[in-house]
């Protein structure tokens, strides 16, 4: 049965990403990574049902979704950038594979950096990013998700790349196997990923060929 919420804030992020605080129901519990699925409660879309991950930390008194709207096509996240504060959302059981094992390396395709957000902001919060890396790629730097806020974050290392930006200063190299190769070099500790299906079936593969234990691989089954 999904469990109705109000919306009690939205805050633009980037050109066509946003956050949405909600109202969290009493004793609702998610771990840092974890996602459930989300529709909005208004006619014709009740039971239109998408995969949102918490980027809130799990002892704030409001849920926190980080979701990129795609304005070219009229579906759910089209559909979530009008909805507003005193609208409401239903949301469903907690589910997601994204747990945080140790330090490592977390890689990300775009929207894809969202399942990290909760899990480095727990990090921060007891003072435990030390050893940890973020790398994402974007089509262009514009589109990077909360880049100042992870930026500074004590202990997190992050490197940006972008690959529809010629005119941004950032990398702009494709993460692939050389990429790995060149800007990771040890393979000796944990690798988060998530992006698209194909990069991340890339990069599971290009990870086993470096040399990468399977078993400290973590991506979203």
């Amino acid at each position: 049965m999904p469990t109705r919420v109000q919306i009690l804030k939205t805050e633009m992020v980037t050109h066509n990403v946003r956050h949405y605080r909600v109202e969290k129901p009493k004793n609702f519990h998610f771990g840092p990574g974890q996602a459930t699925e989300v529709s909005i409660d208004k006619p014709d879309w009740a039971d239109q049902k998408r995969p949102f991950t918490f980027t809130s930390r799990q002892d704030e008194p409001d849920l926190e979704f980080t979701i990129k709207s795609y304005r070219d096509h009229p579906g759910v996240t089209n559909a979530l950038w009008g909805c507003e504060a005193g609208d409401y959302l239903l949301l469903r059981d907690v589910w997601g594979t994204i747990q945080y094992k140790g330090p490592g390396t977390f890689i990300a395709g775009g929207a894809g950096v969202t399942p990290f957000i909760a899990i480095l902001r727990h990090l921060q919060a007891k003072g435990g990013l030390e050893g940890n890396r973020l790398i994402v790629s974007n089509q262009t730097e514009r589109d990077i998700i909360l880049r100042d806020e992870f930026e500074a974050m004590d202990g997190l290392e992050t490197l940006w790349t972008v690959t529809g930006d010629p005119k941004s200063n950032l990398l702009q190299e494709r993460i692939d196997a050389d990429f790995l190769r060149q800007h990771v070099g040890d393979f000796k500790h944990n690798f988060y990923l998530c992006g698209p299906d194909a990069m991340v079936a890339d990069l599971r593969g290009a990870l086993e060929e470096l040399g990468a234990d399977v078993s400290a691989v973590t991506w979203e089954r």
